[in-house]
């Protein structure tokens, strides 16, 4: 009960999505993301067919926030541009984590769901971008290497995060 009266204090307070906070929050989720992406990137690990970036941990940042969907989104997107990725991922790979935000925020009352959205957004379009974008064959092999590094980024280290962040969430979140 105290998660579901937290739950709507905090989507009334952001339910005006050009409030200074939820902006503000946004920004700095993108911020976030792409710093975090710089970081994998460095260690060859944010894109193509082994994908592990730190920066898929934030995407269960929409259990605690709306604002992160579209913080995540521009992150991803801006990501994906800086790093030199192809138009399709670019498009289609920020659409991916645009889809998984959105879900993760739906399915908010259930902590434990909190990574699924992203890995399955991720499992079922990164594969197909990677092949149609990258010419990255067998297929088979990007849907593998892709959900294992889903599961680490988004289940492993981003359960680690939510489980951090929920000792803080109303003074980070409210």
């Amino acid at each position: 009960m105290k998660n579901q009266s937290y739950d709507k204090a905090v989507s009334a307070k952001f339910a005006r999505p050009h409030s200074v906070a939820a902006i503000t929050q946004a920004a700095m989720i993108a911020a976030l993301y792409i710093a975090l992406t710089f970081i994998a990137n460095a260690f060859g690990l944010a894109n193509y067919a082994v994908q592990i970036r730190f920066s898929e941990a934030l995407t269960i940042l929409p259990y605690f926030t709306p604002a992160a969907v579209p913080g995540l989104f521009i992150g991803c997107l801006i990501s994906n541009i800086l790093t030199g990725c192809a138009l399709p991922d670019i498009i289609f790979g920020s659409l991916a984590t645009l889809i998984g935000a959105v879900f993760t925020y739906k399915l908010r009352s259930y902590k434990w769901m909190a990574p699924i959205p992203p890995v399955i957004a991720n499992m079922i379009i990164v594969p197909f971008v990677l092949l149609y974008a990258y010419g990255i064959r067998p297929l088979w092999f990007s849907f593998l290497t892709v959900t294992a590094g889903e599961i680490i980024s988004c289940g492993v280290l981003g359960m680690g995060l939510l489980f951090t962040l929920e000792k803080y969430r109303n003074r980070l979140f409210t």
